[in-house]
C-alpha cells in the first residue's frame, strides 16, 4: 500500500496524524526487536510540547518553611544576586518529539542510534528547525547513527537539508529545492583522524510505498528497518485506508 497524505484532505478529515505518530515508533520497536543482535535494545521516546521532561530536578514541599525562615549554618557563604546581563521573555522551543532509540547494553545502555519522525512542530518556525538540526547534528558527532522520517507534506521545508547546510555538506540526490518528504540514515565516524559523514536519502512520494532503512548500531553492523511494514500496519490499526 502507498504513503498516504496524512495532513490534508481526505486522509485528514477521518484521521489525526499525531495517531500515527504515536502508533508507528512502537510498532518499529516491535519490528527492532525481532531483529537486533543480542545486547541491543530499541525503545519508544514520546515527549509532547508544553509537557515537562526533567532528568534530575530538587523539589520543594509545600510545609517546606519560608525562604526568609531558613536557618543557615554559621559560616555559611551565601551568594549575593547580581543583576543579568540580559532580561527578556521569551518561549523556549518546546517540539513534539515521536522517535525510536537503540541503546548498547553491553556498554553501559549506549545510545547508538536514533530513529525520529519529523512533526509539524519541528518545521513550523526557524528556532524549532534549528533546535532539531543542532539535535541531529549533536548526535552525529557522539558516533550516533541518526535516521530521520518526514511524512509532514504541510510545510516544505528539508530539515536534512538544513543539517547538511550546518555540517557544511551536499547530498547530490536532495533536489533543488528539496523536497518536503523524505526518509534518511547518517552517521558519522572518525576515519584517519578525520570526520567522515555518510547518509542513504531517500525522497519519498505520496502513493508509494515507504522504503527500507538501514540502521547502524555499531561500525559495521546495521539492522534494516522496513517503513513500510510498520507504517501499514500503524495504519491497519487505525483505520486508515
Amino acid at each position: 500500500m502507498p504513503l498516504r497524505d496524512h495532513f490534508h484532505s481526505p486522509v485528514n478529515d477521518r484521521s489525526s496524524w499525531e495517531e500515527l505518530h504515536g502508533l508507528w515508533p512502537s510498532l518499529m520497536v516491535l519490528q527492532l526487536a525481532k531483529r537486533l543482535p543480542k545486547g541491543f535494545v530499541a525503545a519508544p521516546k514520546i515527549h509532547l510540547g508544553g509537557a515537562v521532561e526533567i532528568d534530575a530536578a530538587t523539589f520543594e514541599r509545600d510545609d517546606a518553611p519560608a525562604r526568609e525562615e531558613i536557618d543557615v549554618p554559621r559560616g555559611t557563604a551565601l551568594s549575593v544576586r547580581d543583576e543579568p546581563t540580559k532580561r527578556m521573555e521569551t518561549d523556549l522551543p518546546d517540539v513534539d518529539e515521536y522517535s525510536v532509540r537503540i541503546y548498547d547494553q553491553a556498554r553501559g545502555r549506549r545510545l547508538v542510534a536514533a530513529i525520529g519522525l519529523v512533526s509539524p512542530s519541528n518545521k513550523d518556525r526557524p528556532e524549532t528547525r534549528r533546535a532539531f538540526v543542532t539535535k541531529c547534528a549533536a548526535l552525529l558527532r557522539e558516533d550516533v547513527c541518526v535516521t530521520i522520517v518526514d511524512v509532514v507534506t504541510s510545510r516544505d521545508f528539508n530539515l536534512y537539508a538544513e543539517l547538511l547546510d550546518a555540517i557544511d555538506c551536499s547530498d547530490r540526490t536532495v533536489s533543488s529545492p528539496p523536497g518536503n518528504i523524505y526518509a534518511v540514515t547518517a552517521r558519522g565516524r572518525m576515519r584517519r583522524n578525520r570526520w567522515l559523514f555518510e547518509a542513504w536519502h531517500q525522497p519519498l512520494i505520496v502513493g508509494r510505498p515507504l522504503p527500507t532503512q538501514s540502521i547502524w548500531i555499531a561500525e559495521e553492523v546495521s539492522v534494516t528497518l522496513d517503513l513500510e511494514a510498520c507504517y501499514e500496519e500503524a495504519c491497519a490499526v487505525l483505520q486508515i485506508e
